[in-house]
């Protein structure tokens, strides 16, 4: 008997290790264009350890949940619409043991199709690039995560060189440097990086201090900080190049322009997204073009130049936006034009990506991280 009761128990703790060793330790949150079959925001299990995902929920009631931005147990989503249904912001609290969203509310987002939002360290303030209304919006949050008024619009005034894609501003993206200080806003139908202190205590928080001037009809789209705060990289929409700027005390300063071309290629690729690894090593970016690419770069860890170690394929159509799971170990694709997300095995010492597994998602366009701890 007493034997019995032994093997019945090493049995059990068996597969009750088993059991929490194969439960993801992350939770993968994707947006969508909805429209066709897709459902919205969709929630993902995944395993650090192999790449994993495994589908929990998803969300209705939302249209075009096209960015995500989170903090704590908080998601905040745009949703990307215009005209007769003006553009705004949704906050959910996240269930991190299931995975199911709770909506909480909704506010406007002061601008027509809202693209990207980011939310401040302390949780307070939600930041949010309105493409077609061309503003960025400051947008407070309540005790409980849920979104109160606008807080701050600044309407940005100008136009571009290129007569189709510039004939007014379009904010693409709203970003806090590392140290919270300032807030970048790439605009590309004027061909500006709009600069802006950020005081949390201020009754307005935004205050303009400056701008970085960017060549004729490039299109600034999206940009990132390396984790030092000393450089940022801007991938231009309107041609093919990264460019590389030093920043300090809240200016920019010009540092290296290089192709997102691979060799032999000509033309604009419609870049999309650039991110810095999370140990500040190597920069990846998005080229939608007829290459379908995903570029890498080293990074020079004294100046923060770049050098081009190639590009591979996206595994799909449309590689809009990109991301890597915390650890860095893997960097997953979002192909907006092929439904599906491919999962890249990071070889943290060369750069290199390989492909290890694919996710079948509708239109996907952003996707993100958090720990389930």
């Amino acid at each position: 008997m007493g034997s019995s009761f032994r093997i019945l128990m090493i049995a059990t703790l068996s597969l009750f290790m088993i059991q929490c060793k194969s439960r993801g330790d992350l939770l993968m949150l994707v947006g969508t264009y909805t429209g066709t079959d897709s459902k919205g925001i969709y929630v993902y299990e995944f395993n650090s350890s192999d790449g994993s995902a495994t589908e929990l929920s998803t969300t209705d009631g939302i249209e075009n949940p096209s960015f995500l931005a989170l903090h704590g147990d908080y998601v905040y989503a745009v949703s990307e619409t215009g005209g007769d249904t003006p553009g705004s912001v949704f906050s959910y609290r996240l269930d991190k043991n299931t995975g199911q969203l709770v909506f909480l509310n909704r506010q406007l987002s002061g601008g027509d199709a809202p693209c990207y939002a980011e939310v401040d360290e302390t949780g307070n303030f939600v930041a949010v690039a309105n493409y077609s209304g061309g503003s960025v919006a400051m947008l407070s949050v309540d005790a409980d995560g849920s979104l109160k008024n606008e807080k701050q619009v600044i309407q940005h005034i100008g136009s571009g060189a290129d007569p189709e894609r510039q004939l007014g501003p379009h904010a693409h993206q709203a970003v806090f440097t590392p140290d919270q200080k300032y807030l970048l806003v790439p605009d590309l139908g004027k061909d500006r990086v709009m600069i802006y202190g950020f005081n949390k205590d201020a009754d307005d928080p935004l205050i303009y201090t400056g701008e970085v001037v960017c060549n004729p009809a490039s299109g600034p789209r999206h940009l990132s900080f390396h984790p030092s705060g000393n450089w940022f990289y801007l991938i231009n929409e309107l041609k093919p190049e990264i460019e590389v700027y030093q920043f300090e005390s809240g200016k920019a300063t010009f540092v290296q322009r290089l192709s997102t071309n691979a060799e032999g290629v000509t033309g604009n690729n419609d870049g999309a997204e650039v991110k810095v690894s999370p140990d500040g090593k190597f920069l990846y970016s998005s080229q939608r073009g007829k290459e379908n690419t995903i570029g890498i770069f080293e990074i020079d860890k004294n100046t923060g130049e770049l050098t081009s170690k190639g590009f591979v394929d996206a595994g799909g159509k449309g590689p809009r936006d990109f991301n890597f799971d915390p650890s860095g170990k893997f960097l997953l694709v979002a192909n907006q034009g092929t439904n599906n997300i491919v999962v890249f095995k990071v070889n943290k010492r060369k750069g290199t990506l390989t492909q290890e597994k694919e996710i079948n998602v509708p239109i996907p366009v952003c996707i993100q991280f958090v720990s389930r701890k």
